[in-house]
């Protein structure tokens, strides 16, 4: 058996790294029935406005919504909004609780991918963005956009 990781990202959460500092990152399970497996491997996902909430001493991710099953009939098909549980290790909760509670920070997911057919979700502990911060970002994002384009037109 080879030690390499089959790794195939589904989607990244881009708005959580424009709004929110990003401070530390935890990889976790998810506890999804089979046909919300189904559709996260053709990409029928998404991170509108989704946030993990630490509660009974487990991680809930509200607000991801996976759309309902492409080729599946109505009978055996999830609810695409619920609220699902994250697995990870309860001294990492516990961590990230601590955490959360003292510096007024939250808990955004960041990426959703798949490794060795299991799905998993990265996600983060954060503090917000102030707006010239994210100002910021944006002229950076255009400077660098604008040096690329120079040293595109200088090779030609």
């Amino acid at each position: 058996m080879s030690d390499k990781k089959e790794f195939k990202l589904i989607q990244k959460n881009k708005k959580a790294y424009f709004n929110y500092e990003i401070l530390e990152e935890l990889e976790c399970g998810i506890a999804l029935v089979g046909t919300e497996v189904k559709s996260i491997r053709e990409g029928r996902c998404s991170f509108s406005d989704s946030y993990v909430e630490i509660k009974n001493g487990q991680l809930e991710l509200i607000g991801f919504i996976i759309q309902p099953y492409s080729h599946g009939g109505k009978v055996f098909n999830h609810q695409g909004d619920r609220k699902r549980i994250l697995l990870a290790h309860k001294q990492e909760i516990k961590k990230f609780n601590r955490k959360v509670e003292a510096k007024g920070m939250t808990i955004v997911p960041l990426e959703i991918y798949i490794r060795n057919n299991l799905v998993k979700m990265k996600i983060a502990l954060a503090r917000g963005k102030a707006v010239y911060d994210k100002k910021a970002a944006i002229k950076e994002r255009d400077l660098q956009r604008d040096q690329r384009r120079e040293l595109k037109n200088l090779n030609y």
